[in-house]
């Protein structure tokens, strides 16, 4: 059975956007929709990749206003933009074991929500440091050389990621190899869409 969100894309991103002005917070959802929009075909979920997308987008809906409730406010506000049970739970699985929300990650798609959302962070603070600025050129190993730096963004919790590369049954290069090329298949739109607003 498909997963459902109720949302349109126009209409997630404005319910996002009601409660996230952070241009930071914007950058990261667009890149967090991206990147889970990558993987929905890659993983056999083609059917289901605008959900995957919707929930990457609207994962962290909360966190700009309600920092300290994060994943705990987020029902609330998904409630009153229409989203699905499916989406909510989705949204607030991501935060299994973090912020009291106690939706653990179920499917596939929730699983790998969980992995990625500290992860493109890592990423993307690795990528800007490049002299390209970019993650088309970036290679898993020197990513590892930053991941293995406790130092380098270290607001980017390693232990959630290696957690969620389990619950994957990945290994972490694994990980980390697919999500770079999934952050490389949405660097420009994201790039292009910050730079316009």
């Amino acid at each position: 059975m498909a997963l459902q969100s109720l949302l349109s894309r126009d209409a997630a991103w404005k319910l996002f956007c009601t409660y996230n002005k952070d241009p930071f917070h914007l950058q990261h959802a667009l890149t967090v929709e991206g990147v889970m929009g990558w993987y929905a075909p890659e993983l056999g979920y083609g059917d289901d990749a605008e959900f995957w997308s919707i929930a990457g987008l609207l994962h962290d809906i909360d966190f700009e206003l309600y920092p300290e409730e994060h994943c705990l406010k987020a029902p609330e506000l998904l409630r009153s933009g229409g989203a699905s049970e499916d989406l909510i739970h989705a949204v607030c699985s991501h935060g299994w074991g973090l912020t009291g929300a106690d939706a653990r990650p179920e499917h596939q798609m929730e699983k790998l929500l969980f992995a990625v959302d500290e992860l493109t962070g890592l990423v993307w603070a690795a990528a800007i440091i490049r002299p390209s600025k970019s993650v088309q050129d970036m290679e898993v190993k020197s990513l590892k050389k930053k991941y293995k730096t406790p130092a380098f963004a270290a607001g980017c919790s390693r232990e959630v990621i290696e957690k969620g590369a389990a619950l994957l049954g990945w290994d972490l290069d694994t990980l980390l190899g697919k999500t770079i090329l999934a952050m490389r298949s949405c660097e420009d739109s994201v790039n292009s869409f910050m730079a316009s607003i």
